[in-house]
C-alpha cells in the first residue's frame, strides 16, 4: 500500500518504512507526526482524493532536522565586466521515516499533526492585541451656506467639474448651484477637500436662476 502525501508545497509518494527529507517540520527528534493532507491512496484499491482522502492519513517517526545540499546562485551582470554574486543557500529539512499508512481513522488517531515550522497549530488560540481605540476623525464642517439644503443639483454641468470633484464638493455640503452661488470669498476659502474656482461661482449664478 501506498499513499501520496502533501507537505510543504510539495507531493511525496511514499510506503511503510521510507526515509523521506520534507520541508523543516515543528517537531524534535523521536517525535511521531502525522501528515493529515493525503491526496491518493494506492494498493488493493486506488481512492483519489478531492482533493484529500477523507480520513486518511500517513503517520511518521521524526529522525533528525538536517539541512539540504549547498545550493550556488551566480549571478553576472551583462555588458558590466567583474561585477558578479555568489549566493549560497541550504534548504532546511526535517528527516522523517513512514511508520504506518491509515486508509481510515486518521482524523481520530490523536497523533500531532505534521506543521511546517512557521506554521501556528490550528487549536492556537490567538490572544487578542490590546489596542487603542482608534482616535475619532472629527468630521469636515461644511462652510457652504444652508440655501436650498433639499435641492441637488447636477454639478457636472459647470465647466470643468467632472464625477470626482462633484462628489467633493458634495463631500463639503455642496449639492445645488444656489448653494455655490450664494457663498462668499471667505466660505469658500474655509473648504479644504476641493478648491472652488471662480468661474463655477459665476456659472452657478446663471444656472440657479
Amino acid at each position: 500500500m501506498f499513499a501520496v502525501l502533501k507537505t510543504g508545497g510539495k507531493q511525496y509518494k511514499v510506503h511503510s518504512g521510507d526515509m523521506l527529507q520534507v520541508e523543516k517540520l515543528a517537531a524534535d527528534a523521536g517525535d511521531k507526526v502525522q501528515f493529515n493532507d493525503v491526496l491518493m491512496l494506492g494498493g488493493d484499491k486506488t481512492v483519489v482524493g478531492a482533493p484529500f482522502v477523507a480520513g486518511a492519513a500517513v503517520q511518521a517517526e521524526v529522525i533528525d532536522q538536517i539541512k539540504g545540499d549547498k545550493v550556488i546562485k551566480f549571478v553576472k551582470r551583462r555588458r558590466k565586466h567583474s561585477s558578479k554574486r555568489t549566493v549560497g543557500h541550504r534548504q532546511k529539512l526535517t528527516l522523517v521515516r513512514v511508520t504506518d499508512i491509515l486508509a481510515e481513522g486518521g482524523d481520530k488517531s490523536g497523533v500531532k499533526a505534521a506543521l511546517g515550522a512557521g506554521t501556528a497549530p490550528a487549536s492556537a488560540t490567538p490572544v487578542a492585541a490590546k489596542s487603542k481605540p482608534a482616535a475619532k476623525k472629527p468630521a469636515a464642517k461644511s462652510a457652504a451656506p444652508a440655501t436650498d439644503q433639499g435641492a441637488k443639483d447636477d454639478l457636472t454641468a459647470l465647466t470643468g467639474v467632472g464625477p470626482a470633484a462633484a462628489a467633493k464638493l458634495q463631500d463639503a455640503g455642496i449639492t445645488s448651484f444656489a448653494q455655490l452661488a450664494a457663498m462668499s470669498e471667505d466660505a469658500i476659502a474655509a473648504i479644504d477637500t476641493v478648491k472652488i474656482k471662480p468661474e463655477w461661482v459665476e456659472q452657478a449664478k446663471d444656472l440657479a436662476k
